[in-house]
């Protein structure tokens, strides 16, 4: 029944989102075409929920052409456009990931979803993450985002994955705002 709810809120939260999103995501469209070369969106391979692959959607943040493998989250990263900049330190280049939610490869709450190449990585233990979907937001995001090291990250993920619950979901989401607004962790500064 829990799964249930989660998935009757996440579908009511996303269409609400992409309702009063769009005409911001034009706008955010035409600057991000207008301040370089290149697609509006960029479409990656994310892991969800029970190791299933799917792409992710986003606001393109960087110059066509770079490399984001190295994951390098510095305000001064000389692969962000000045749009991109001002996406990521706002969060707007991730807002499209409404459309994931919709579709139900993703949640509102949840794990941020990890690349292939990490969860190649992964632990035993941190296969937990994947018991539940990636989220627009979660724990790790109200706990300090990417200023904690990736293996506190990874625990807070878990840790999530675990005990995840209606109540805590919605802690979460009133969290996350401030979170938000603060720009508290969101470049790494490790």
């Amino acid at each position: 029944m829990k799964y249930f709810i989660k998935r009757l809120i996440d579908i009511f939260i996303s269409l609400i989102g992409i309702i009063l999103f769009l005409p911001i995501w034009i706008l955010i469209g035409i600057a991000v075409k207008l301040n370089s070369v290149g697609t509006v969106f960029y479409i990656h391979k994310r892991v969800g929920k029970n190791r299933i692959e799917f792409n992710c959607f986003k606001f393109r943040s960087m110059y066509e052409g770079s490399d984001d493998k190295t994951l390098v989250n510095n305000p001064d990263d000389a692969r962000l456009t000045k749009i991109g900049s001002f996406l990521r330190k706002t969060s707007l280049d991730e807002t499209p990931q409404l459309i994931n939610v919709l579709l139900g490869h993703m949640s509102i709450v949840g794990p941020r979803p990890s690349l292939p190449s990490q969860v190649k990585n992964f632990t035993e233990k941190e296969f937990d993450k994947l018991l539940v979907k990636p989220g627009l937001t979660g724990w790790t995001q109200i706990n300090g985002r990417n200023s904690i090291p990736y293996k506190e990250r990874m625990e807070l993920d878990c840790w999530y994955a675990r005990n995840w619950n209606i109540l805590l979901d919605l802690k979460i989401l009133l969290k996350t705002p401030f979170a938000i607004f603060v720009q508290e962790g969101i470049y790494d500064t490790k």
